[in-house]
C-alpha cells in the first residue's frame, strides 16, 4: 500500500520559451519549445515519489484513450508511482496546457482539462481506489472536480489520514462555501491569490491576527513562490524564508511547477513523521530546486535536495 496518496490533473504541456510576454495584438518570436508531462496531480505524485521511494504514492485521476494517455502512464509508471487509480476516459481527450514562459521565469497559462473533468465521486467509492485511500498514511487533494473532492476528504478523514487540500480555483468559492468541507482538512495549502479569494483580505505576514484565521479548523500553508512560505495554525506562524539562487551561482528558468514540487516534498516529508519546521523548509527547498529546471517535472531527488541544502548552508 502507498504511504502517500494524491488526487488531481494530469496533463500534457506545451511551454512556450519567449523573450517577453506579447501584448494585446501582437506577435512574439517562440525561442524554444518543449513538449513534456505536467498537471498538478501527476506533478506533486512525482515530486513526492523521488523523495519517498519506490511504490509509495499512488496517483488518482483520469485521461483520455489516446496517445498522450498511453505516454502519460508510461512516464508515471517509469517514476514508481502506482497507477491503479487513474482512469482512462472515453469521452474526453487528455488533458493538455500551452504555457508561455518568458525570460524572467514568468509563466501564462491555457488549459484544456478534458479528461481530468471526467472523473466523479462514484470513481472514489470504487474499491480499488478507496482501497488506496485507507492504505495511506496522508492525501493530498488538489483539482478534481468538486463532488470527487468533497468525497475524497470525506474518505480520507473518515479513515483517520491526513488531509492536505490544495484549493487552487476552488479558493473562488470563499470561506463560508467552504467552511463545513473544511472542517475535515488538516492542511489547506494556497498561494496569495487564493489566500485573498478565501479571506477576502490581501495576504500579510500578519495575518494569524486575522479573526477567520483564528477560528480555522485546518492550518494554512501560504506559498509565497520566491519570497518563501509561512504556515500558521491560529496563534502559531512557521516561515521558511526565500532562497536567492543566484547568490549560489543558480539562475530561475522555469517557475512553472514550482507549487507541486513544493507541495509533493511537504506531504512527503509530513507522512515520514518529520515535524513542521523541516517539512515547510524542506519544501521550500525542493519549490526553489524546481525554479532551476527548464521541465515542468524539474522536483529534485532527496539527493538532490540534500545536496542543496549543504550548498547553501
Amino acid at each position: 500500500m502507498p504511504r502517500l496518496v494524491v488526487t488531481g490533473a494530469i496533463n500534457w504541456d506545451i511551454n512556450l520559451f519567449v523573450q517577453d510576454f506579447p501584448r494585446i495584438g501582437e506577435e512574439v518570436p517562440v525561442v524554444k519549445i518543449t513538449r513534456v508531462p505536467g498537471g498538478k496531480g501527476a506533478n506533486a505524485a512525482v515530486a513526492a515519489a523521488r523523495i519517498l521511494g519506490k511504490n509509495q504514492v499512488a496517483l488518482i485521476g483520469a485521461i483520455g484513450k489516446d496517445e498522450i494517455g498511453r505516454t502519460q502512464l508510461r512516464i508515471l509508471r517509469n517514476e514508481h508511482i502506482l497507477t491503479p487509480g487513474i482512469k482512462v476516459s472515453r469521452q474526453s481527450e487528455s488533458g493538455q496546457a500551452y504555457i508561455a514562459v518568458d525570460n524572467k521565469g514568468r509563466n501564462v497559462i491555457h488549459t484544456l482539462f478534458g479528461a481530468n473533468t471526467d472523473i466523479t465521486a462514484e470513481d472514489f467509492r470504487n474499491k480499488k481506489i478507496s482501497g488506496l485511500v485507507e492504505g495511506s498514511h496522508a492525501v493530498v487533494v488538489i483539482d478534481p472536480p468538486m463532488d470527487a473532492i468533497e468525497e475524497i476528504i470525506s474518505q480520507a478523514w473518515e479513515a483517520g489520514k491526513t488531509v492536505i487540500w490544495d484549493a487552487g480555483v476552488r479558493s473562488k468559492l470563499g470561506l463560508e462555501a467552504l467552511r463545513d468541507l473544511l472542517k475535515r482538512v488538516d492542511y489547506l495549502v494556497l498561494n496569495e491569490v487564493e489566500y485573498e479569494n478565501v479571506f477576502g483580505t490581501f495576504f500579510s505576514e500578519d495575518a494569524q491576527g486575522i479573526p477567520q484565521l483564528q477560528e480555522m479548523k485546518p492550518k494554512i500553508l501560504v506559498k509565497l513562490g520566491e519570497r518563501g512560505a509561512m504556515l500558521f495554525d491560529r496563534g502559531r506562524m512557521i516561515k521558511a524564508e526565500g532562497i536567492n539562487l543566484g547568490r549560489f551561482g543558480l539562475k530561475v528558468v522555469n517557475t512553472v511547477g514550482c507549487g507541486d514540487a513544493f507541495l509533493g516534498a511537504f506531504a512527503s516529508y509530513l507522512s515520514l513523521g518529520k515535524n513542521e519546521e523541516e517539512c515547510l523548509a524542506m519544501a521550500n527547498l525542493a519549490g526553489a530546486f524546481k525554479a532551476t529546471r527548464p521541465e515542468t517535472r524539474g522536483s529534485p531527488t532527496e539527493k538532490q535536495l540534500m545536496d542543496l541544502m549543504k550548498r547553501i548552508q
